[in-house]
């Protein structure tokens, strides 16, 4: 596939264009009278589970929490940030491309460690110094 008829993610992953919905909106906010007539805003759509995806990267992603994730697994992406819908386009296709890349990121299981003995009679002699040093701090009895 070229670059055309694909979304790079890096060297190895690609999502074909033809798995991506683009929808062209009315975009909120300031803009004078042009914001009610141009459709300059991008809603991209994309479903996880009918894409191509890797099935490992596909389950990292749905269990992101995100907030653009909906309950069927479909990622919807809004881009109103350009005046131009091509460079909204290329803002939302980035985006995606941002999602799907943390995605495929495998994070290191973690290894459970013990404290050493010496820091732990460390933090105990600390604790009891401090604690004689408050009940230092009491009523004087004479």
């Amino acid at each position: 596939m070229n670059e055309t008829e694909s979304l790079s993610i890096n060297h190895r992953l690609s999502i074909p264009l033809s798995e991506i919905d683009l929808q062209a909106i009315r975009a909120q906010g300031a803009g004078g009278q042009n914001v009610n007539k141009v459709s300059s805003a991008i809603h991209l759509r994309f479903d996880i589970n009918a894409s191509s995806l890797p099935i490992a990267v596909k389950e990292r992603l749905l269990q992101k929490k995100d907030s653009r994730l909906t309950k069927d697994g479909i990622l919807i992406i809004k881009a109103q940030q350009f005046r131009t819908q091509e460079k909204n386009r290329e803002d939302a296709l980035e985006r995606l491309a941002e999602v799907v890349r943390e995605a495929t990121i495998v994070q290191a299981a973690r290894v459970a460690t013990r404290p050493t003995r010496s820091s732990q009679r460390k933090r105990m002699d600390s604790k009891t110094r401090r604690g004689q040093v408050k009940s230092m701090r009491g009523k004087v009895d004479y």
